[in-house]
């Protein structure tokens, strides 16, 4: 169902509560060494102010686990905020109490405001299961969530990084808030859109790329994506699990031991389907896990005392060319050690391919993650189409979950 957004509600005189993502990298004097997460929220804010209504931000900052951290407080986003919108926002020292209500109470028309760190309260994150078995549990998180949502008329959702979440600021507060709009932002409003519409309506041929460290990680996605693709690209650390299910030595490359069989599962479900499930055909092997380490490109076994790090120049060509004939391509995870350089090129050449593929009419989706920041680390990020917020929260989208605190919004 497609959701409303900022744009359908006129928020004139209203007060606003928007849950976004300011979980940005802060270095170790408290400052913000990214505003990416900051900038992409600007214009669901904007169009709250615009409307002559008031907003209230909320957001988390890393994992406090419900005690107060000043390393972790969004003071400096609320500074940030204030230079990028050219006007001040009010900082609350809390996200409840009696002095956030009379702030929240006392704001006006274009006026902004940030809460402090939702997680310096432990009732942000207590789980749903738990709270359902626990009526405690249940009620601290629900009292927490019915001051929050009491400081508003309406809701805006503009957290994807959270969205597979079941915080009480993503569900519990908008379920609270019943009969007030409930509408996406419209950085949601994209990801529901290059992530949902993607996967389940793509112009063929569609292919999937797959990195990363573990075959765990991706089990479902693989599993959900093959009825929908044409190819899956296999690369990064999980490939060796694979390899290893066709017989293949690896050496000291990563491995999933628990996993053998239920990657030769797969591939031969791709051999009885009409998916393609594509390995390397090459690897840069390392003798040791190190930048520096002495490397080979070769095909087939690698010995005992060597390990993959990278797929090989014969491997980054096959992909590129499988990748050019596409029209829907989803990547979620390296090829490769791509903070190393003797280990990017692997990855390097997945993304220039996708820029290319992009250029030429393909729908490009990068689903968060390592990804994202390869594709932002080599400058290609305005060269894709959609680059997504959230590693996590894309990475369940591509498994094929619902998310229910985006379920709850309003629909159109």
């Amino acid at each position: 169902m497609a959701k409303k957004t900022v744009a359908d509600v006129n928020f004139a005189g209203m007060k606003v509560l928007m849950r976004c993502d300011f979980n940005v990298p802060l270095d170790e004097n408290c400052n913000i060494t990214s505003d990416d997460r900051i900038v992409k929220a600007l214009p669901s804010i904007k169009n709250v102010l615009d409307d002559g209504g008031s907003v209230i931000l909320m957001s988390h900052l890393g994992r406090p686990k419900g005690q107060v951290n000043e390393k972790m407080s969004l003071e400096p986003v609320a500074k940030k905020l204030s230079e990028l919108l050219g006007k001040e926002v009010i900082f609350a020292d809390d996200c409840i109490g009696e002095d956030v209500k009379a702030k929240a109470a006392a704001l006006k028309a274009g006026d902004c405001m940030l809460l402090e760190n939702l997680r310096f309260h432990k009732e942000e994150t207590i789980k749903d299961k738990a709270a359902k078995e626990d009526v405690q549990l249940r009620e601290a998180k629900d009292g927490f969530a019915k001051e929050i949502a009491s400081l508003a008329d309406a809701y805006v959702c503009e957290a994807f990084g959270t969205a597979h979440r079941d915080n009480a600021s993503m569900y519990t507060v908008p379920v609270m808030m019943e009969g007030k709009p409930r509408v996406s932002g419209f950085l949601i409003e994209k990801e529901i859109k290059f992530l949902g519409e993607t996967i389940n309506s793509p112009e063929k041929p569609f292919v999937a790329i797959l990195g990363g460290a573990k075959v765990s990680d991706k089990l479902r996605v693989i599993d959900n994506l093959m009825d929908k693709v044409d190819t899956i690209i296999i690369g990064g650390g999980m490939s060796y699990t694979f390899s290893k299910a066709q017989g293949v030595t690896i050496g000291k490359s990563l491995l999933e031991e628990d996993f053998v069989d239920t990657a030769a599962e797969l591939l031969e479900r791709a051999k009885d389907g009409s998916c393609e499930i594509l390995l390397p055909i090459d690897t840069i092997i390392a003798d040791d896990f190190r930048a520096d380490a002495k490397t080979q490109i070769i095909s087939g076994n690698i010995d005992d005392a060597w390990q993959g790090l990278d797929i090989g120049p014969k491997s980054c060509k096959l992909f590129a060319e499988k990748i050019l004939n596409a029209k829907t391509i989803v990547w979620n995870g390296p090829m490769g050690v791509f903070e190393w350089e003797a280990f990017a090129s692997g990855t390097k050449a997945v993304a220039q391919a996708l820029a290319q593929a992009t250029s030429k009419g393909a729908r490009t989706v990068i689903g968060g993650g390592d990804s994202a920041s390869a594709i932002k680390m080599l400058g290609l990020e305005d060269k894709v189409s959609h680059v997504s917020t959230g590693g996590g929260a894309s990475l369940e989208l591509l498994e094929g979950k619902k998310f229910k605190c985006l379920d709850i919004l309003d629909e159109v």
